[in-house]
């Protein structure tokens, strides 16, 4: 009984990470390949992620290039072995803020652009625009003691 509920428990925390990554406009997949790797230690090669997952390999290669690029896990072997493994980076929640980082930033240029094409008698869309520029600004001050520790 016990080993049923980790189990539903392993499943449920897999599919929600996969929910998150998709809400943050990344695909499901790489979150679900992202929840194996928090919850169990060892690498797991292609094969293994497919089967895990019950995905096919070429989502699982796409997902683990997508990953990879964002440094949050890294490819290895295993000695006399020729298939890759991947494993989570040291760090790698490091990754995923300086990520969250760019956007905010991204988004707080636009802001500030939008902000100041528009006259001064936009003067409420003005008030609003500031106040969202300053949200991003503020956030990603915040996000800063996080990336430099």
């Amino acid at each position: 009984m016990k080993l049923e509920k980790t189990e539903q428990a392993i499943e449920e925390f897999i599919e929600r990470l996969g929910l998150i990554s998709q809400a943050e406009g990344m695909p499901r997949i790489s979150g679900r390949i992202l929840g194996v790797l928090v919850l169990f230690d060892a690498p797991f090669s292609f094969s293994q992620l497919s089967e895990k997952l019950q995905v096919s390999r070429a989502s699982v290669s796409t997902n683990t290039r997508l990953l990879e690029t964002l440094a949050i896990i890294e490819r290895t072997t295993k000695p006399g072995e020729r298939q890759n493994y991947f494993r989570l980076r040291k760090n790698p929640y490091v990754s995923l803020m300086r990520g969250i980082q760019t956007r905010m930033l991204y988004a707080q240029e636009v802001v500030e652009e939008a902000r100041e094409q528009l006259p001064e008698q936009w003067s409420g869309a003005q008030k609003r625009l500031q106040e969202l520029e300053q949200f991003y600004k503020d956030f990603y001050q915040a996000s800063l003691a996080i990336t430099n520790k």
